[in-house]
């Protein structure tokens, strides 16, 4: 079981990175109606592997793995949940943008979104990959036990 959660774990971690990659592709000032629908679906697989990435960890900490005592008294797992969160917190700008323009371009009211709009979400859009970057240091470094406060 513990296994399994593990890799479940790892591989919505993945996922959530190749969604992020996706979107820092596809968000271009070239970019077609088609790719916008595209965009928006691939933010919404984006959210889905968030969510098994939180649900996953914590299968880990509180079901499986090491236990809770481990992880929550380790001050490094508190930085690695806010940057978690913080990744979070920065995805709602570019998923507003992108349903935006899901509802422009479903009314007939765009063509292609503004180049400053554009420019806007992917820079969101790449400081969510910097903080994601940071998190998988951050649980190994968890994992090593480095960080507790004894």
């Amino acid at each position: 079981m513990e296994a399994a959660v593990a890799y479940l774990h790892f591989i919505s971690a993945f996922l959530v990175t190749a969604f992020l990659v996706t979107e820092f592709f596809l968000c271009t000032s070239d970019m077609l109606p088609v790719q916008l629908k595209i965009l928006a679906r691939v933010d919404l697989y984006y959210l889905i592997a968030a969510i098994s990435v939180l649900t996953t960890g914590a299968l880990r900490v509180f079901v499986v793995g090491k236990g809770a005592g481990f992880y929550l008294q380790n001050p490094v797992f508190y930085i690695k949940l806010a940057l978690f969160l913080a990744v979070g917190l920065v995805s709602i700008m570019p998923t507003l943008q992108f349903l935006r323009w899901q509802r422009a371009l479903s009314s007939l009211q765009m063509r292609r979104p503004h180049e400053g709009e554009i420019a806007s979400a992917r820079a969101y859009i790449a400081l969510e990959l910097l903080l994601l970057a940071f998190i998988p240091l951050a649980a190994v470094l968890v994992a090593r036990g480095i960080g507790p406060s004894r």
